[in-house]
């Protein structure tokens, strides 16, 4: 992941972890695929089950007319987010949220500070 100030990079962060489903656009709840697209940060949870998360914004307006023309929700409660409580150092194997973005808890409580609820985000395969 990147991020910018006035269209310049100034970090970037490696490793992250994705849904199982790694490859391909979050089309339905349960699918455990990441979205792919532009968001928004819209919120924040310090009492979440994963060290600190950052709510995304999806779905979106496409979002939910792609899933609601096949008859089926988009699903949500997607987040940047850090390891599972229980895991206070180190990192889980593999990809393995049900479509968030996880960070290391170091990493997440960088991005904690630094981006403000509002912040577009684009999400790219």
């Amino acid at each position: 992941m990147v991020a910018y100030v006035a269209g310049q990079p100034v970090k970037v962060w490696r490793g992250l972890q994705f849904g199982d489903q790694p490859a391909g656009h979050k089309q339905f709840e349960g699918d455990e695929r990441t979205p792919e697209g532009r968001y928004v940060i819209e919120g924040r949870n310090p009492g979440s089950a994963y060290h600190l998360s950052l709510k995304v914004s999806y779905p979106n307006a496409a979002d939910q007319a792609f899933a609601q023309a096949q008859g089926r929700s988009p699903g949500g409660d997607i987040f940047l987010h850090g390891q599972p409580n229980y895991l206070p150092m180190g990192r889980m194997p593999g990809d393995w949220t049900d479509g968030c973005i996880a960070f290391s808890n170091a990493e997440i409580a960088e991005l904690w500070r630094i981006v403000p609820d509002g912040t577009e985000i684009e999400i790219r395969p």
